[in-house]
């Protein structure tokens, strides 16, 4: 076809109190890779919901035509059914079945009524080879890592003979390399004429595989702009160009100016650990932390660095009340004395605080509001004569929401209906609030927007001019390079090496970070 595969006019969609979108305009082309820009909050993935049919023709007001057609879809498979498939930021895999299962989940291939497993099998191992991935197709989803079980996530929209395929933050979970694999087969999949839509706040890969982008403020359509003139062109649309396109101004710099800590303290050795050795929760004679020993110092920002599985989530975790793995051996010093922190609140009570990756899993009770999020790793402190003091619980949370800029009616409104970025500013503000000597962040920026990144940076920073010792785990080596005054480096649950940020470079940082076990 020569028209646009889709067209999306008008698009206004409300919640009680709320304008999600109000007059979205989108046109995508056959064979395209679009993207879709847009600050946590924005309306990039209620758009998605609506063209989808998550919320149904009728809860919202426009037009949707794919094709060439008017479409109104009901549910989403009645979009599946017209080759529309929308995965997930959150995949929605069933891990203890196996690829091929879930594959075809929901679109068996049977005779009779029974399912030919024959042709199932068969037709997964032709789908898994399109999309590259060498595994059998009996294999368990849940021994694939996230890399390959994005990869199977296409191969089931390919088996629904999709035709417009939209990606919420695929890269987001992935590392450098499997984000390469699954970038490289966007691309051939667009020369296979497959029309993409990709939501991400990567803006390096938007620039790498996309032809436009179109960029949402607020819940309105800002602009289209276009990546390159052809697939073969090099990109002619700068980074910072988006930026100014989503913030609504110029953002002369990522990372905010740092203010240096000057207590009497400063300098000294805020957290250390030596020697820690943890092995695996499951397979005991595996080691996924091996003889780290790290130093933070009062009022300084170290960063850990590392390709996935390298074990810097593992390490952050079992410091922080052994809440992974089997400890073997190692200590734990916060402010020169020696702590045992064998379950959760007696790290927090040692002055330690954990920012998790997994905020939606570990790091935030979503059916509960800001309100009381903010106060569960601090409610001995709220307490009044054994019982919460619900005024002050509040008046604490109010007082987070302005400070932290948390975009929320109410401290009452349901966490669960956050955008990302708001989500992680509770996260961070309940752990603040906790007072703690050692904040350890764990991917405190992962899936959250440029402007939100550089909020979340500038209270980082004023923790560390408070004298607060910061370990920062990243996967984003322009963000660690930005952020940190040292950065340790990790391969196969060990330290490769340290280096200080006016000596640091990506280059220098990967080739660490790749070092094979002496």
């Amino acid at each position: 076809m020569t028209g646009p595969v889709l067209e999306m006019r008008g698009i206004t969609k409300t919640f009680p109190g709320v304008t999600a979108l109000s007059e979205v305009n989108l046109t995508v082309r056959p064979g395209e890779v679009h993207a879709i820009c847009g600050e946590n909050g924005a309306g990039k993935s209620t758009l998605m919901k609506v063209l989808s049919g998550v919320h149904p023709h009728g809860s919202y007001e426009g037009e949707i035509r794919f094709e060439g057609e008017p479409v109104a879809f009901r549910d989403i498979r009645a979009s599946e059914r017209r080759g529309i498939v929308i995965i997930h930021q959150e995949l929605a895999l069933v891990p203890y079945l196996s690829i091929a299962e879930n594959i075809f989940l929901g679109n068996e291939r049977a005779t009779r009524g029974l399912i030919d497993w024959n042709e199932t099998l068969r037709r997964a191992s032709a789908l898994l080879k399109r999309v590259g991935l060498r595994e059998k197709p009996q294999t368990p989803v849940a021994d694939l890592g996230v890399g390959k079980q994005q990869l199977v996530e296409i191969a089931k929209a390919l088996a629904k003979e999709v035709r417009l395929l939209i990606l919420d933050e695929p890269t987001a979970a992935l590392n450098d390399e499997d984000s390469a694999k699954l970038l490289e087969l966007i691309l051939e999949l667009r020369d296979q004429g497959i029309a993409c839509i990709i939501i991400s706040h990567k803006l390096n890969e938007i620039r790498r595989i996309t032809d436009s982008v179109t960029i949402l403020r607020d819940g309105r359509t800002i602009e289209t702009l276009t990546v390159r003139e052809s697939p073969d062109a090099e990109p002619r649309l700068s980074e910072d160009r988006i930026i100014r396109g989503m913030v609504g101004r110029d953002l002369d710099q990522r990372f905010p100016d740092r203010t240096p800590y000057e207590g009497e303290d400063a300098g000294q050795v805020a957290l250390a650990v030596r020697g820690w050795t943890v092995r695996h929760p499951v397979d005991h004679q595996r080691t996924v932390v091996d003889d780290v020993s790290l130093t933070v110092r009062r009022g300084e920002i170290v960063g850990v660095a590392g390709l996935m599985g390298a074990g810097r989530t593992e390490l952050a975790m079992s410091v922080f009340g052994r809440s992974y793995g089997n400890y073997v051996r190692g200590t734990v010093e916060v402010g020169g004395r020696e702590v045992v922190t064998k379950t959760v609140p007696a790290a927090i009570d040692a002055g330690l605080a954990y920012v998790t990756e997994d905020r939606k899993r570990y790091g935030l009770n979503l059916i509960d509001d800001i309100n009381r999020n903010i106060s569960l790793a601090s409610l001995p402190g709220m307490r009044r004569r054994g019982v919460v003091d619900e005024h002050h619980e509040r008046s604490v949370a109010e007082r987070y929401r302005a400070d932290m800029n948390i975009k929320a009616p109410t401290v009452f409104e349901q966490v669960g209906r956050l955008s990302g970025g708001n989500q992680q500013k509770v996260v961070l503000s309940k752990w603040i609030h906790a007072d703690p000597e050692v904040l350890i962040l764990d991917e405190p920026t992962r899936g959250i927007d440029v402007g939100a990144k550089y909020e979340i940076y500038t209270v980082i920073d004023r923790l560390a001019a408070q004298g607060k010792a910061v370990l920062f785990i990243s996967s984003e080596l322009p963000e660690l390079l930005g952020m940190c005054d040292r950065i340790y480096t990790m391969a196969e649950g060990r330290l490769t090496g340290e280096v200080a940020r006016a000596d640091a470079t990506q280059e220098l940082l990967m080739r660490q970070m790749t070092m094979n076990r002496s």
